[in-house]
């Protein structure tokens, strides 16, 4: 960034009503040229230029990127993966438990924040940048990993069997002769390791917090910009991260959310990581620390969608969107990954547009700012269902939540996130349990009570199969919650497309499929919502509901498509009594509501979609926020292509 245009910069910002930036965090050779030789005058020349225009600033800790002279000194802070050493270049390549590279870490971090933590511009700390464990599981790795299991497991008998260990003689008779899991064809022990590398990162961000914490003034926060699944934009549950775990030393959560746009916006992916984000933090409000501007050229917005974009971020409880980045950069690796401005950093469409979203913040950050949300249907995901799922299939983890979670989205369907962590699933209503397949006792037990008291819940295929430590039950499946299901098997199958008889859903045939898998099941209580049309097979449930005490189990023994599944969450919505005003509204409308700091209920309605559309208002009276004007119940409501309302009730 050519420095001598900061003070342009500076005043750019300032027109288009930017209060916060973030800096340092990808600096350290900048910031350390040489081994134990500082500089931070370019720190120093932003922080004093944004505390003087009113900008606050976030400090990132500088580590996510390492140096080339501490690479040269001690090649180990370079993890070694299951694909061979890394090689110096790429960020994230190092070894976030090496002991030289957390040596050189620290010194970094406690120079550049003795450095600075004074300075007025100075909110919060990001530590470090969407960390993961980078698939580290060099010698170093699996050395710490013999230590774990030997606490956890004493008994190498004991071990060996939990862990099936006998197949294949991969046995281990002594602690010395444990090899690396690198090889390994034993799922077990793979997802052990999985959640290994998941706790690697939680002590490390853990480690970092402390030491900020060591500097940071009482009125200033620690933060982390967490990712997710990548699937050419935020897709899913991040495998290599515990979220719930690793947020606990966090003040505030935060995410980076990127998205498909133009003709692909669909806010999806903006409330998926916005209601993770939130769930972290047991319902409170978010930063999204990177969003797009322009972003890939696919992503350039059409005008009108960077607004829509970022008032859907605070809908689902945001209180801050902030851009990766501010300039678009002119060589390296994301040299057409672009900013908010261009090459030529003049003012150009999506920045004109971001000046009227930081008038409309200003204006109305009394009324949408830390906007509380009270769902009453969650999805319970698990990081150990996902590593084991992935194991076996069929497809990915994230290819049974997302489309489940999209659904109900398009419905209208507030939706928090627990795990099994999580001590408030009683709360709820309603739960959407995908794919859990890996799980303890403890756990199933748990949710065959919370359908017990009156709750309501939906497991999909493969749930209940195997224990915590990814090994099949030697029951009849599946297994424990066989009991609140009403249901059994014993077989299951994946023989490609077929029906279900009769089109029990009435969905059409193009749409009254299943595919992917095929459980072969038999009610015991459960009533029987759909039969497989096949000759040999024809007898078999495929969908089943069971009245458990209070509450109600639907079981869903197969890959649905996307039309009978959406009419199986309707079904399981309407039976916990939660179909409401909302739901009268479809994709491409969107409405998210919640209570602002002033107490009353604000509801946004979103189009997204190229065409205008009008839409009934069924709230009581309120007023339009953008425009002030008075807003009567029952009205109708024109929202633009690309655009949206927010009424805020009014007493």
């Amino acid at each position: 960034m050519p420095y001598d245009r900061l003070d342009s910069d500076v005043s750019m910002m300032k027109e288009a009503g930017i209060n916060v930036v973030r800096i340092a965090e990808s600096t350290w050779s900048t910031m350390e040229p040489q081994d134990g030789v500082f500089d931070f005058s370019h720190i120093d020349r932003v922080l004093n230029a944004m505390n003087k225009a009113g900008i606050s600033v976030i400090i990132g800790t500088p580590t996510y990127a390492v140096p080339t002279w501490l690479v040269k000194k001690y090649p180990d802070v370079l993890a070694i993966t299951p694909k061979g050493p890394n090689q110096y270049g790429p960020r994230q390549n190092m070894d976030i438990s090496n002991i030289h590279f957390r040596e050189y870490a620290e010194r970094a971090i406690r120079k550049m924040l003795e450095h600075v933590k004074n300075h007025p511009a100075i909110i919060g700390y990001q530590i470090d940048n969407e960390t993961k464990s980078y698939g580290t599981s060099g010698p170093n790795v699996q050395s710490q990993f013999v230590a774990y299991m030997k606490e956890r497991y004493p008994s190498l008998d004991s071990l060996n069997k939990i862990f099936g260990l006998d197949y294949w003689s991969n046995r281990i008779n002594n602690w010395n002769d444990f090899p690396s899991v690198n090889g390994s064809i034993n799922a077990s022990l793979n997802a052990e390791f999985a959640k290994f590398q998941r706790s690697l990162v939680t002590e490390y961000l853990g480690w970092q917090a402390k030491i900020v914490r060591e500097y940071k003034k009482p009125e200033q926060f620690v933060t982390q910009n967490f990712d997710f699944d990548w699937k050419g934009y935020s897709y899913g549950i991040q495998p290599e991260v515990d979220h719930f775990a690793a947020a606990k030393v966090l003040d505030i959560a935060g995410v980076d959310i990127y998205h498909p746009s133009q003709d692909k916006l669909t806010g999806a992916e903006i409330s998926f990581g916005g209601d993770m984000a939130r769930s972290m933090k047991g319902g409170q409000n978010y930063l999204v620390i990177e969003t797009e501007a322009q972003g890939f050229p696919q992503w350039v917005p059409y005008p009108g969608q960077l607004r829509l974009q970022a008032f859907s971020h605070l809908a689902s409880g945001a209180d801050m969107v902030s851009y990766w980045h501010w300039h678009s950069i002119h060589n390296s690796a994301e040299t057409y990954w672009k900013g908010l401005l261009s090459h030529d950093f003049q003012p150009n469409p999506t920045y004109q547009e971001a000046k009227t979203i930081g008038a409309d913040f200003q204006k109305l950050s009394p009324h949408l700012a830390n906007l509380k949300k009270q769902n009453q249907v969650a999805i319970l995901f698990s990081n150990e269902a996902l590593t084991a799922y992935n194991s076996f299939g069929p497809g990915t983890y994230n290819n049974v939540l997302r489309p489940m979670y999209d659904l109900l989205y398009n419905m209208n369907v507030g939706v928090d996130f627990v795990d099994p962590s999580s001590k408030e699933i009683e709360k709820y209503k309603l739960a959407i349990v995908p794919a859990l397949y890996a799980a303890p006792d403890s756990l199933l037990q748990r949710l065959n009570r919370f359908v017990k008291n009156g709750g309501h819940i939906v497991y999909t295929f493969k749930s209940g199969f195997s224990d915590e430590h990814n090994k099949v039950r030697t029951t009849i499946q599946p297994g424990i919650i066989g009991e609140a299901c009403g249901i059994r098997y014993s077989e299951f199958t994946d023989p490609g497309k077929i029906g279900l008889k009769n089109d029990p859903f009435l969905v059409g045939k193009a749409d009254n499929y299943t595919e992917k898998w095929m459980e072969l099941i038999e009610p015991t209580t459960a009533k029987v919502l759909a039969y497989y049309d096949h000759p040999a097979w024809g007898k078999y449930a495929a969908v089943t509901r069971n009245n458990y005490g209070k509450g109600v189990a639907i079981y869903i023994g197969c890959g649905t498509s996307t039309a009978i599944t959406e009419k199986i969450l309707e079904t399981a919505i309407k039976s916990a009594g939660l179909w409401g005003k909302d739901q009268s509204l479809r994709f491409p409308l969107i409405v998210k509501s919640g209570i602002n700091q002033q107490g009353k209920a604000v509801h946004y309605y979103f189009n997204y979609s190229a065409e205008p559309r009008t839409i009934n208002y069924t709230y009581q009276k309120g007023i339009e926020l953008i425009s002030g004007g008075a807003i009567s119940a029952q009205s109708k409501l024109t929202l633009p292509a690309w655009g949206f309302r927010i009424i805020e009730e009014q007493w």
